[in-house]
């Protein structure tokens, strides 16, 4: 059985009576911007003003909002560019994406085809060659706004240490790399790792590679020249096509080359298999078929079973010093392609590793005077060198052969 229990006063009171008796609060006491719940016995706001003023209070100095990112679009002015030396010989669109890093694809198509972009006054497209000194007119553009640079990765920082070890020679135009044997210039199949692929690492703020001026074999170890930017990549290609640039390497073969120094003047062609690719001697008209001529000088003998010899391409055809020097009868030891002298023993002591080595290479700099870099001796060639008593500092009659 429930009981109702029902609250009494002591004693009853009217309406004015209970309103009389209620605490008086001042409006004006009522902290303004206070949230809802903010605080115990806090209302609700009644005006719209109030109500945005609660929404957003006003910020502490200390605790500010950061500030709003730049927009993603910038604008530029008029402004008219000399073409460099360095560009010369650019398209008209990798001009304006070297100058301007955040510029999109269609952004400069669309000024070039609109004839905004002007050169020396006239229309020009996006495919365009420049030439040095020409004035280049570009319009107002809109930017992407530069991404901060990401630090480099640390494969990236071991590359990079890699390629500062390997460097023999630098300036602001030329790099020269001692390439270890082993180490491809440049990628093939299943080959994941080689010097084209290493240089990314080295481009530029406006997003220029060093580029390869030259090739050398995988197993081939030595100078590799290099250019850091368009200007010398032009000059020193130049300086390949027109023979100026002279190098120098060394190799150790067996028996004695008669005479001892001498010329190889042959037609050479590629011949292709299913495993492997060679470079045979051919005839004049032959299909695919090129002239190569190489200079040959002996250094130093041991004992008359291995020469070390020197030798200067004047040609530069694929395996050209291992395909001439197989041709004489004095293929280079180690040679996996072209040494093929039955029952031929190799001394203890030397690794069956091919040894030549692109000892030196003289070109003229693109800014004046000449580049003169060498390469020492890799280890296993060392070693070979110290166990048959060679001397590398001995005087190469290589050095005075003729030009052509």
């Amino acid at each position: 059985m429930s009981r109702r229990i029902k609250r009494t006063d002591p004693k009853p009171r009217s309406r004015d009576e209970r309103k009389e008796a209620r605490p008086f609060k001042a409006r004006s006491a009522k902290p303004a911007g206070l949230r809802p719940g903010g605080k115990p016995g806090a209302k609700a706001p009644r005006f719209a003003s109030e109500r945005v003023e609660r929404r957003a209070p006003k910020a502490e100095p200390e605790k500010a909002a950061p500030a709003k990112p730049v927009e993603a679009l910038l604008p530029t002015k008029v402004q008219t560019v000399k073409v460099t030396a360095d560009e010369n010989n650019m398209r008209v669109d990798r001009f304006l994406e070297a100058h301007f890093p955040g510029l999109s694809f269609s952004h400069i198509q669309r000024v070039v085809r609109k004839g905004e972009l002007r050169v020396d006054g006239k229309r020009v497209d996006s495919k365009d060659r420049l030439e040095e000194g020409q004035s280049v007119r570009i319009p107002p553009l809109k930017l992407d706004t530069p991404k901060a640079p990401n630090p480099q990765s640390e494969a990236a920082q071991k590359t990079l240490a890699a390629l500062k070890e390997m460097t023999i020679y630098e300036d602001d135009d030329v790099l020269v790399l001692n390439k270890p044997a082993g180490l491809a210039v440049q990628g093939g199949s299943g080959m994941t790792r080689h010097i084209d692929q290493m240089l990314e690492v080295m481009r530029d703020s406006k997003g220029q590679k060093p580029r390869l001026v030259h090739r050398i074999d995988r197993e081939t170890s030595g100078c590799l020249l290099v250019a850091k930017t368009r200007f010398a990549a032009s000059h020193l290609t130049g300086a390949f096509r027109s023979r100026s640039a002279r190098k120098t390497y060394w190799a150790l073969v067996p028996g004695l080359p008669k005479p001892k120094q001498g010329r190889i003047s042959t037609f050479l062609a590629k011949e292709e298999s299913e495993d492997d690719t060679i470079m045979r001697i051919a005839q004049h008209g032959d299909e695919g078929a090129s002239h190569a001529v190489t200079y040959y000088a002996v250094v130093e003998t041991a004992g008359n079973k291995l020469t070390w010899v020197s030798l200067k391409p004047v040609t530069g055809r694929t395996h050209q010093l291992r395909a001439h020097m197989e041709h004489i009868g004095h293929p280079i030891v180690g040679d996996p392609k072209y040494f093929n002298i039955e029952n031929w023993q190799l001394p203890g002591g030397l690794q069956n590793r091919l040894h030549l080595l692109a000892r030196r290479i003289v070109i003229p700099h693109p800014r004046g005077g000449f580049i003169d870099a060498t390469a020492p001796l890799p280890q296993h060639m060392q070693q070979s060198w110290n166990l048959l008593g060679l001397d590398a500092s001995r005087f190469d009659p290589i050095e005075n052969a003729p030009e052509e």
